[in-house]
C-alpha cells in the first residue's frame, strides 16, 4: 500500500469517526432538547388555560355547569378542561374525549388507534386541565431541526475529506517527483540530486540519499584504482620473471642458476607488492578490522619492530619510556603503519646511522605521536609533497612505492594524520598521530 492511499485511508477514517461521533453526540442532544421544549410548551399552554378559566365571572362558570364552552384550537394542540365534579367545563375537540380523561398528573403517552399522543395532566383551582400534542406532528418538526442540523454537518465532512486529498496529493507530490526522477536516471549515473523545491521535510533523505551515492561513487573509483594500479604495478614485475625463466630455460650452468635466482627475487617483491595492494584495500574499503585486542603503544612498537626488515635491532634508538596509552585503532594496522614508517627509513636512509623511534603523548590533541627519523640528508619541499603518491619512490632501492601510502590511509581512517618533514639535526622526520587515550584515564 502507498503512502498516499494509507494517509487517506488513516486520516479519513479518523476524520469520520470524529465527526460521526459529534454528529451522533449532537443529534442525541438536539433531540432531548427538543422533546423537552416541546413538552414544556404543552405544560405551559396548560397551565395558562388554567390561569385564563379562573379569572372567568361566575355568570360563566354557571353556564359551564349547562354547556361546555368551546376554546379556540391551536394548530398541533388539544385542550380539555374539568371541573372540580369531573364535568367538561371547556374543550378545543369535541372527538378526544378518551385522549383529554384526566389522569395521573404530568406527562404521559396515549394512543387512540395507529395515533400516538403526548398527553400532559395539570390542577389547579379544582380545575383539572388536560393538554395534548400528536407525536407524528412532533417526529415531523423534530425530522425537519435534524435535516437543518445535518446537511451542514455532513457537506462541511465531505469538503474536509475533498480538502484532505487535494492536500495529501499536493503535500507527497514531491516523492512523486523523485521517484520519477529516480527512475529516469541512468544506472552509472552518481551526481547529487538536486534538492532546488525540496520541502524541508524531504531534504534530510534526498541529503542521506546524496551521501549514499557519494560513498557508491568513492567505492567505485577505489576499485577503478585499485585495478588499474594492480595492472600497471604488476606488469613489470612478470615481464621481468617471465624474461628471467626464459633466459634460465635456453642457457646452463651458472647463468640458469643467477637467472632463477632473479627470477625468484622478482616472485618475491611481486608478493610483496600484492600485500600491500589488498592492505591498500582493504583500509580505504569498509572491512571492520577489530579483533579484541587492545593496541598499546609499547607492545605496537615493539611488535613494529620485530616485523621490520632491520637485521639488527640495535640500529633502533628507542626512547626510555613508551606512553602508557591505548591507541582507538586496531592493533594489526597500528602495528602495519608503524612497520611502514620503520622499513621506509631503513630503505630510503644511511645504512650505517641509526633509526630513532620515539612517541609522544598530545595533551591537547588527547593522541599519541610515533616519531620515525633516519638521521640523513633530508629531502627537498617537492619530495616532501610526494611522499604518500601510490608507487612514488623517490629513490631507486626496490619496493613497491604503496608503503606510506597505508600508512597516511590507516591515519585518515581513524581520525589520524600522517606528517613529514626534515629534522632540524638532519633526516627525514615522519609523524605518525593517531587518537588515543591514557590507561589512567580508562581506570
Amino acid at each position: 500500500m502507498s503512502l498516499r492511499v494509507r494517509l487517506l485511508l488513516t486520516l479519513g477514517a479518523t476524520l469520520l469517526v470524529l465527526w460521526g461521533s459529534a454528529a451522533a453526540w449532537l443529534m442525541w442532544d438536539l433531540e432531548e432538547k427538543v422533546v423537552e421544549t416541546l413538552d414544556q410548551r404543552l405544560a405551559q399552554s396548560a397551565r395558562m388555560v388554567a390561569g385564563l378559566m379562573l379569572q372567568l365571572p361566575p355568570e360563566v362558570w354557571e353556564q359551564a355547569d349547562q354547556r361546555a364552552l368551546s376554546i379556540p384550537p391551536i394548530e398541533g394542540l388539544a385542550c380539555q378542561v374539568h371541573s372540580p365534579r369531573g364535568e367538561i367545563m371547556a374543550r378545543t375537540h369535541t372527538d378526544m374525549e378518551d385522549i383529554l380523561t384526566p389522569g395521573e398528573r404530568g406527562h404521559a403517552y396515549r394512543e387512540e388507534g395507529d395515533m400516538t399522543w403526548r398527553v400532559f395532566t395539570y390542577e389547579r383551582g379544582g380545575l383539572t386541565i388536560t393538554t395534548a400534542d400528536r407525536m407524528d406532528e412532533r417526529d415531523m418538526l423534530l425530522s425537519d431541526v435534524m435535516r437543518v442540523a445535518v446537511v451542514p454537518f455532513v457537506v462541511a465532512l465531505v469538503g474536509s475529506l475533498l480538502a484532505l486529498w487535494l492536500v495529501v496529493w499536493r503535500g507527497l507530490a514531491p516523492l512523486t517527483r523523485l521517484r520519477e526522477s529516480l527512475a529516469k536516471r541512468h544506472p552509472d549515473a552518481l551526481a547529487p540530486i538536486s534538492t532546488y523545491g525540496v520541502p524541508a521535510e524531504i531534504q534530510p533523505l534526498i541529503e542521506t540519499l546524496n551521501g549514499l551515492l557519494a560513498r557508491v561513487q568513492q567505492t567505485i573509483i577505489r576499485e577503478q584504482r585499485f585495478t588499474n594500479d594492480a595492472a600497471h604495478e604488476l606488469r613489470t614485475p612478470l615481464t621481468a620473471i617471465k624474461t628471467h625463466l626464459q633466459v634460465a630455460r635456453r642457457v646452463d650452468g651458472e647463468a640458469a642458476v643467477e637467472s632463477l635466482a632473479q627470477a625468484e627475487q622478482g616472485v618475491v617483491r611481486l608478493s610483496r607488492t600484492l600485500d600491500q595492494l589488498l592492505m591498500l584495500a582493504r583500509v580505504e574499503g569498509r572491512l571492520r578490522f577489530d579483533d579484541g585486542e587492545e593496541s598499546h603503544v609499547a607492545d605496537v612498537a615493539a611488535c613494529a619492530m620485530a616485523d621490520s626488515r632491520a637485521s639488527d635491532a640495535e640500529r633502533f634508538v628507542l626512547p626510555e619510556q613508551w606512553p602508557a596509552a591505548v591507541l582507538a585503532m586496531p592493533r594489526e594496522l597500528a602495528i602495519t603503519a608503524l612497520r611502514n614508517l620503520l622499513d621506509n627509513a631503513l630503505c630510503h636512509g644511511p645504512k650505517e646511522l641509526p633509526i630513532d623511534v620515539d612517541a609522544r603523548w598530545l595533551e591537547d590533541e588527547q593522541a599519541v605521536a610515533f616519531r620515525v627519523t633516519d638521521r640523513g640528508e633530508g629531502v627537498s619541499e617537492t619530495t616532501l609533497e610526494q611522499l604518500t603518491q601510490r608507487f612514488w619512490r623517490a629513490s631507486k632501492v626496490q619496493g613497491s612505492g604503496l608503503g606510506l601510502a597505508i600508512v597516511a590511509a590507516i591515519a585518515e581512517r581513524f581520525g589520524g594524520r600522517l606528517c613529514f618533514d626534515n629534522d632540524p639535526g638532519g633526516g627525514l622526520l615522519a609523524e605518525f598521530i593517531v587518537p588515543a587515550s591514557l590507561l589512567a584515564d580508562r581506570e
